[in-house]
């Protein structure tokens, strides 16, 4: 029986999502072949409606966007465009922590992707780039391929802004920038750059959760819609399994109450479809590294009610997981129900519950 690339990317997906592999499809060199179905009038707007207009218009139409871009920019200088602060020149060439090729932008994929949040994958896909290297550098990376090795392809500024607008073309939904934080300068180069060759998509900014606030406030009027992690409670446990990001917790909290500040709450519009709003994620870890329950009290006492939450059920012990023995097992069905029986009793209320059928 023939079956279509949709229907193998969506079944892939889902299949992945059980078993915890990557759901990564398409290299940048072969993105070309991705599947462009929609209609026309999704093509042009991505299904958004019309009269949606995102965020960062405005912030194009006066200047502002690019000269934001500039500062970030030479932010890099002496980077602290992360909370490590490296300090280094990437200006001239140097890595910090992150492993990033001094200004050299690295992509390691971009397609319509479809393992994404409903609200966001919507009919057409996600339009997800895949960024290389990373800040925080998890034992447990499941794409620690891209994030910990660095493998994909050096694009310039105008390719990048070239990629929004083929995923825009394709129907997308949204552009969903991953792992963006140590590459935010060129973000905002790129959708200034797309934005004034017709980009009107939503930018989802797809983090670890671990952003500072002066970066933040540069991306205000920027993004969309934030889609953070919230992934420790204990800086003891984002210290052992983030290589010494002890701040992780702190930073992270204050950074969502900044996100939730400039988006406010995710809801869906009209047609279903995300286009503004915070979307949290949280993974549900084994042995409660996560400190789970203490999130979800923090997120119901700190947040409205219907704040939505992704708790996460796909844990699986990747990576160098293995050499650490509170890692190396999948969770079980018991540990994942108590975390949602609690955000439940906490009367949150825009829980995305994901099927746990698999788990023991």
């Amino acid at each position: 029986m023939d079956i279509s690339r949709r229907t193998f990317m969506e079944k892939t997906t889902t299949f992945c999502l059980k078993t915890g592999l990557s759901v990564i499809f398409l290299s940048t060199t072969s993105a070309q072949t991705f599947a462009t179905s929609a209609t026309a009038k999704e093509k042009k707007g991505g299904g958004v409606g019309l009269l949606f207009e995102p965020a960062y218009l405005k912030l194009h139409r006066t200047g502002e966007l690019g000269e934001r871009a500039e500062t970030l920019w030479a932010a890099m200088e002496n980077c602290e465009l992360c909370p490590r602060s490296c300090g280094v020149n990437r200006l001239e060439g140097e890595e910090g922590f992150c492993h990033a090729p001094g200004t050299a932008l690295i992509v390691s994929a971009f397609h319509p992707h479809f393992g994404e949040e409903r609200p966001l994958v919507g009919d057409h896909g996600s339009g997800t780039v895949f960024l290389t290297h990373c800040n925080l550098r998890c034992v447990f990376c499941q794409n620690w391929e891209i994030s910990h090795l660095g493998r994909g392809a050096e694009k310039s500024i105008d390719e990048l802004a070239a990629i929004m607008l083929k995923l825009q073309d394709a129907g997308c939904h949204n552009i969903n920038i991953v792992t963006p934080t140590h590459y935010s300068a060129h973000i905002l180069k790129a959708v200034d750059r797309a934005a004034g060759a017709g980009l009107r998509l939503p930018i989802v900014y797809n983090t670890s959760g671990w952003e500072r606030q002066e970066i933040l406030e540069a991306l205000d009027g920027v993004v969309d819609i934030y889609l953070p992690d919230f992934k420790y409670w204990e800086s003891d446990m984002s210290a052992q399994y983030s290589s010494d990001a002890a701040t992780y917790p702190e930073i992270t909290r204050q950074a969502i109450l900044e996100m939730h500040r400039q988006v406010g709450v995710a809801k869906p519009a009209y047609n279903g479809y995300m286009q503004r709003g915070v979307m949290i994620r949280h993974l549900v870890m084994p042995n409660d590294i996560s400190g789970s329950e203490k999130i979800m009290e923090w997120i119901a006492d700190n947040l409205p009610k219907d704040t939505y939450i992704n708790i996460m059920a796909q844990y699986s012990p990747l990576f160098k997981a293995f050499e650490y023995p509170n890692l190396a097992r999948r969770i079980t069905r018991e540990e994942y129900v108590r975390v949602v029986e609690k955000a439940r009793d906490l009367g949150l209320e825009n829980l995305d519950i994901q099927g746990y059928w698999w788990l023991r």
